[in-house]
Order: structure tokens, then C-alpha cells, then sequence
């Protein structure tokens, strides 16, 4: 096998192959956070929950009636791990108590402050709000990978905030010429 940086992950999607069983991943589309060779971190990006950011405001600051802006910003389900921590992708720009700057203009806040700057109109114009996160632990990522669970496709930003949630991984797939429909979990193994 040639050697490859352990980090190389970091910052692309992760396409779910359509023969992926696990229901966790099962037709996601994944922002890889964190790639190293212990491990890595990532957020699905294609999977909203049952909920609003109002109804995260009423948990966390009941006196407070949400903006009905917020009944209309959803919230995803970013992975299987921590479920009641919440990851905020957003462009650059504002950082919040808890905002990771990471590659190509993009931050990463877990603060609920930046959740109230959103709520109350003055936080990024453009975010992701997910609760939990995919985590894999040394190697787990690599081995997967060379089953054929995942195909790799750089990040584009396009898709993260411009594109409708039950797109993306369409659009990512698309990025990379492919159309998951007509692949099988044969792929590389001739």
C-alpha cells in the first residue's frame, strides 16, 4: 500500500456507497471534521431530524418566545456519537466562545451562543446545525474505505449551504461524475 497522510480526509465529503448497512450512515453524505491517525471526526450533512432551532431555543433559554425564523432552520442528525452536543458549520467570519476555524473559510462553533446570534438575526448568514457527530477510531475510517463503504469527494461549499439537505448527496455524487444508482458494492474488485 503506498503511503498516504494520515490526514488526507480532512476537510472532503464522505458518500455513503448504496450498499452501506449501517442505518447510522446508510444514504449520508458526511463532512469529514478531522482526519488523523487517531481517528477521525465528521458531521452528516444530508439527514435532518424531526426538529427546528425553535425547538432547541425553548430548551435552552424557555423564558425567551424563539423568532418564528427559527421554526424554519433545521437541525440535523450529525452522527450516531453524543447526540445532545451540538456542531455548527458556518462560513468564516464571526467566531463564537467555542469556533474552530478549519479549511476554506469554514468554522466549526459549539457554543449555544452562536445558536442565540442565529436566533436573534446576527449570527452566519449561511450554517449547518447538527446534534451529534460520526466518530471513528484509529484505522476504522482507512479499513472501511478499503471495503468499499465510502467514496471520497473534495468539499464544496455549494453544497453544504446552498443546496437543499435531500440533494446533497445527489449533488456530491455528481461532483464526482458518478451516478449511485448504477453502482454496486462490487466496485474495485474486478
Amino acid at each position: 500500500m503506498k503511503n498516504v497522510d494520515p490526514s488526507y480526509l480532512k476537510h472532503q465529503f464522505l458518500i455513503a456507497m448504496p450498499h452501506m448497512a449501517d442505518p447510522n450512515f446508510a444514504h449520508t453524505l458526511t463532512y469529514i471534521v478531522e482526519h488523523t491517525a487517531n481517528g477521525a471526526m465528521g458531521l452528516v450533512i444530508n439527514r435532518p431530524l424531526d426538529l427546528s432551532l425553535a425547538d432547541i431555543l425553548e430548551q435552552l433559554r424557555p423564558d425567551i418566545e424563539p423568532p418564528a425564523l427559527c421554526q424554519h432552520v433545521p437541525i440535523f442528525m450529525g452522527g450516531p456519537v453524543q447526540t445532545d452536543r451540538g456542531f455548527v458549520l458556518h462560513p468564516k467570519g464571526q467566531s463564537y466562545q467555542a469556533t474552530a476555524d478549519l479549511e476554506d473559510e469554514l468554522s466549526l462553533s459549539t457554543s449555544q451562543d452562536v445558536l442565540f446570534a442565529i436566533a436573534d438575526g446576527v449570527g452566519p448568514a449561511k450554517s449547518l446545525i447538527a446534534l451529534g457527530y460520526a466518530g471513528w477510531e484509529a484505522g476504522q475510517l482507512d479499513a472501511e474505505l478499503a471495503q468499499n463503504a465510502w467514496l471520497t469527494c473534495p468539499f464544496d461549499a455549494d453544497i453544504l449551504f446552498n443546496t437543499s439537505s435531500e440533494l446533497r448527496l445527489e449533488a456530491a455524487a455528481k461532483h464526482l461524475g458518478v451516478n449511485l444508482s448504477l453502482l454496486t458494492s462490487q466496485a474495485g474488485h474486478a
